[in-house]
């Protein structure tokens, strides 16, 4: 067998633009994560906390007061995971537990009015940093990437 590999035989998956592998959607969207995670992550970094932090804000911002096993499925954390995270959110004074009315062995998590502060400071502070994040597309590239990547993430009837 020769050390000279044909241009005919597909290439690998790896990290390279353009790369044609069926396993290189994959790598995309992790590379474009780990990107996205980096410039949000030194947004946050300044308000003392972590984007595992507002993800919870998030959802409690948009569902209200939230059960822990919901909070979990909605950030993709396990149960422990999310048990940490809440205690976190609490020391800061970003969320609170509340009974939930007959269950009580179920807490519901909400936002502080402290959180909504820390929320809208979040969003302030991440504006450039999202605007850097975009900064090589085009005019409307950005809105057509976030339209697309939405429905890729949640397809009608999945």
């Amino acid at each position: 067998m020769s050390a000279d590999v044909p241009s005919a035989v597909p290439r690998r998956a790896t990290d390279r633009p353009g790369d044609a592998s069926p396993f290189a959607l994959g790598l995309l969207l992790r590379q474009a994560h780990w990107r996205a995670t980096a410039v949000m992550t030194e947004a946050l970094r300044p308000l003392g906390i972590e984007l595992r932090h507002f993800a919870v804000l998030i959802v409690l911002t948009d569902r209200g007061p939230t059960v822990q096993r919901d909070l979990a499925a909605a950030t993709g954390s396990d149960k422990a995971g999310i048990m940490r995270v809440v205690d976190d959110l609490e020391r800061k004074g970003l969320a609170v537990r509340k009974a939930v009315p007959g269950d009580r062995r179920v807490r519901a998590v909400e936002i502080t009015p402290r959180g909504v502060e820390l929320f809208d400071a979040a969003h302030v502070a991440a504006e450039p940093m999202a605007e850097r994040l975009v900064a090589g597309l085009g005019p409307g590239e950005a809105e057509q990437l976030r339209d697309l990547l939405t429905r890729f993430a949640y397809p009608v009837g999945g």
